[in-house]
């Protein structure tokens, strides 16, 4: 049963980039009213749930702070779809994988072994495959600058990943942390809309259809989905079945978009998968 609860969160998730096309407005508009929308249906959720949250302020900060992170990696993430397709932005973003890693072995002196620096080094190249290489079918209206940027959306998505982990180290209703998250993913998407000349508070109807669609389908539905059967899961089990995200948005960028990427792009995509399924299986303490 957890494991289908899993799966239906990370199909929900897996629309996000769609939505994000449909809706046609710039990268931070999308981050912000994925916020907004989602943010007074998690208040009511975490009212109901408010007797067993027993998480303190400096968890509750941490929350914030994360959503805050977590509007910069939204905001550059919609960026790189923009420029290179809702599939391959989806399948660049997951090298947030290699930026944990590397996180792991600065800050908490975990073991970097050798065979982590080749893998990481297999998926950066992948990476660059995924750019196309400035050749003339590789698909997006700028590929190179899409990778480029996506990257940097991984970077961000790895901070707000340990930032949010942190936040969550009170047993408790995952409602609560995902509401204090949003709520700073507003702050935040306020604080980027200075950099973004786009931005707008009045998208148009159709445009507040498909937000409203990116907000409840994915920042509620999906995450609570997913925030609620990780912690019984098995590390290893959840990091596979979260690599359905890349792979379901890579068929709706084809199915819906006609995304149709060159052959590096589709072998960049397949290392850059493989590599991220290599690196999370490998950073998984020993079960007992």
């Amino acid at each position: 049963m957890l494991h289908l609860i899993v799966c239906l969160g990370v199909l929900s998730i897996s629309f996000s980039a769609v939505f994000v096309r449909l809706a046609a407005v710039s990268p931070v508009t999308a981050t912000f009213y994925r916020a907004a929308y989602a943010a007074p249906v998690l208040v009511v959720i975490w009212l109901i749930e408010r007797s067993e949250d027993r998480r303190g302020t400096r968890e509750r900060w941490l929350a914030i702070g994360s959503g805050v992170i977590l509007a910069v990696d939204l905001a550059l993430w919609h960026e790189s779809i923009a420029l290179v397709g809702a599939g391959l932005g989806t399948v660049i973003a997951n090298v947030q994988v290699v930026f944990v890693a590397v996180a792991a072995w600065l800050l908490f002196g975990e073991r970097l072994t050798w065979g982590r620096v080749v893998l990481i080094a297999v998926v950066l190249g992948g990476v660059a495959l995924t750019s196309g290489l400035a050749q003339h079918d590789a698909y997006g209206s700028s590929p190179v600058a899409g990778a480029v940027i996506g990257v940097i959306a991984g970077f961000s998505y790895a901070a707000f990943l340990l930032v949010y982990r942190e936040a969550n180290s009170t047993p408790g209703p995952r409602s609560g942390p995902l509401m204090d998250c949003t709520l700073g993913m507003v702050a935040g998407a306020v604080a980027c809309a200075v950099f973004d000349r786009h931005f707008t508070f009045t998208p148009g109807r159709a445009a507040h259809l498909w937000l409203l669609l990116l907000a409840i389908g994915s920042q509620v539905i999906g995450w609570l989905l997913i925030g609620r059967a990780l912690p019984e899961l098995p590390a290893i089990e959840t990091s596979i079945l979260l690599l359905g995200q890349p792979i379901f948005a890579v068929m709706w960028g084809l199915l819906f978009f006609d995304e149709r990427l060159s052959v590096l792009q589709w072998a960049g995509s397949a290392i850059v998968l493989a590599g991220v399924a290599t690196l999370s299986i490998q950073a998984m303490p020993p079960r007992n």
